[in-house]
C-alpha cells in the first residue's frame, strides 16, 4: 500500500487564485501544507480563492480542518470563498465543521479570543456593580424619606391599594404558608425523633421543633415565600408599568413613584409578614403535635413542654426578624420592578432578580440577627 501523498498548485487569474489539489488530505500528508498555502494566500491576498478538490482520494478531520482554515482566512478579509468538486462521502463533514453556530462556539470557547476579551468584560462588570450600587442606594435614600413623610402625613398614603395589596401578600398567602409550616413541623419532628428515641427521649422533640420554629425556620421561611411569591408580583407589576412607560407618566405629572407605587406594597408586606410568620409558628407545631401524639404522648405534655421551653423573648426576637424580612422582600421587589429596562425579557428578568435577590438579602440579614442575638444573650 503506497503513503499518502497530496500535491497543492497555485494557479493565478488576476486578483483569482485557484487552489488544485491531488492526493490524500490526511493527517500525515496536512502538516506539509498548512504554513505553505497560509503564507502564500496572506501573501498574495486573494480577492477570491478556488478550491478544485475533485481529485482528492481521501479527507480526514485534519484535512477539513485545513479547508475550513482557508474559509476562515478569506472571510476574515471579506473576500470571496469557493470550494468544488469535493467527494460527497466528505461534504457532510465539511458542513458541519463549517457552520456558522460551531464557528460561533469555537470563538466562545477559544482561550485566546477570551483572554483578550478579560479587561473589556472586567471593566463592565465594575461599571455595572457601581451603577447598580449608586441606584440601589439612591433608592433606599428615597424609600427612607418617603416612608419618614408617611408617618409623619399619613394622609400621602394610598390606603386602598395598601389594603389591596395586604390582601394579595397576606390572605391569599396564608394557605401556602399554614400548609409548609404544617409539613415544616411533621418533618422535623419525625426526623429529630429517630435519634432521640435511642435515649428515650422523644418528648424533647418540642423543644427542638419550638425553639427552630420561632427563632429561626418561621420568620426566614416565611420570607422565602414571600419572595417567590410576592416579592416577584411586586416587580412584574411596576416592570410591566415601567415597560408601557406609566411610571414616566407619574413622573411627568409630579408624583413620585416611590410614594404612589412603592409605599403601599411596602406597607402591604411589612405589617403581613409578622402576621404569616405567626401562622407559619402555629402550624408548625400542630405538626410536631401530631408527631408526638403519635408516640403516644398526650397533647397537654406537648404544650407544657413548649410552654417551659419557648419564651416570650423567643417569639418577639423572630417577629422581628420577620419585619425587617418584609420590608426587604417588598423593597426588593420595587426597586427591581422601577429599574426594569426594555425588551421583550426585561419583565421577566426583572422579576427573576427580585426573587434571588430577596432570598439573598434575607439569608444575609437573618446571619447578621444571629450574630447579634449571640451578642445579646437573645
Amino acid at each position: 500500500m503506497s503513503e499518502p501523498h497530496v500535491s497543492a498548485v497555485f494557479q493565478y487569474s488576476g486578483s483569482t487564485a485557484e487552489l488544485k489539489l491531488v492526493g490524500d488530505l490526511q493527517i500525515s500528508t496536512v502538516p506539509k501544507l498548512w504554513n505553505s498555502t497560509l503564507s502564500e494566500i496572506k501573501l498574495r491576498k486573494p480577492t477570491k480563492l478556488v478550491i478544485d478538490a475533485s481529485l482528492l482520494d481521501s479527507c480526514d478531520a485534519s484535512g477539513i480542518a485545513l479547508l475550513q482554515e482557508w474559509k476562515f482566512l478569506q472571510d476574515n478579509k471579506q473576500a470571496e470563498f469557493i470550494l468544488h468538486g469535493l467527494k460527497e462521502e466528505f461534504t457532510y463533514l465539511y458542513d458541519i465543521s463549517t457552520s456558522v453556530q460551531l464557528r460561533q462556539k469555537w470563538e466562545e470557547k477559544n482561550f485566546f479570543i477570551e483572554l483578550k476579551d478579560q479587561p473589556r468584560k472586567i471593566g463592565k462588570a465594575f461599571v455595572d456593580t457601581a451603577s447598580n450600587t449608586r441606584s440601589l442606594i439612591a433608592f433606599i435614600g428615597e424609600l427612607t424619606v418617603a416612608i419618614g413623610h408617611s408617618i409623619f402625613n399619613p394622609r400621602l398614603v394610598r390606603w386602598k391599594d395598601a389594603f389591596s395589596a395586604a390582601e394579595k401578600t397576606g390572605v391569599n398567602a396564608w394557605i401556602i404558608i399554614a400548609l409548609i409550616g404544617f409539613l415544616l413541623g411533621l418533618i422535623m419532628s419525625f426526623q429529630s425523633a429517630i435519634p432521640m428515641r435511642r435515649f428515650g427521649a422523644e418528648i424533647f422533640v418540642a423543644n427542638l421543633v419550638g425553639l427552630s420554629i420561632f427563632r429561626e425556620l418561621g420568620p426566614l421561611m416565611t420570607a422565602f415565600i414571600l419572595a417567590g411569591r410576592s416579592g416577584s408580583a411586586y416587580a412584574a407589576e411596576l416592570g410591566t408599568m415601567k415597560v408601557s412607560e406609566e411610571v414616566d407618566a407619574l413622573t411627568t405629572m409630579g408624583l413620585s413613584p416611590i410614594q404612589f407605587l412603592v409605599i403601599p406594597r411596602i406597607i402591604a408586606s411589612t405589617l403581613m409578614t409578622p402576621l404569616l410568620t405567626m401562622v407559619f409558628n402555629l402550624l408548625g407545631l400542630v405538626g410536631g403535635a401530631l408527631v408526638l401524639m403519635s408516640f403516644g404522648y398526650p397533647l397537654v405534655t406537648f404544650i407544657n413542654q413548649i410552654v417551659s421551653a419557648v419564651s416570650a423573648i423567643d417569639l418577639i426576637g423572630g417577629l422581628a426578624k420577620s419585619v425587617v424580612f418584609g420590608l426587604v422582600v417588598g423593597g426588593i421587589g420595587c426597586y427591581e420592578g422601577l429599574h426594569t429596562t426594555t425588551g421583550a425579557g426585561a419583565v421577566g428578568e426583572s422579576t427573576t432578580k427580585a426573587v434571588v435577590g430577596g432570598i439573598i438579602y434575607v439569608a444575609v440579614l437573618d446571619g447578621i440577627f444571629s450574630i447579634a442575638y449571640f451578642y445579646l444573650g437573645i
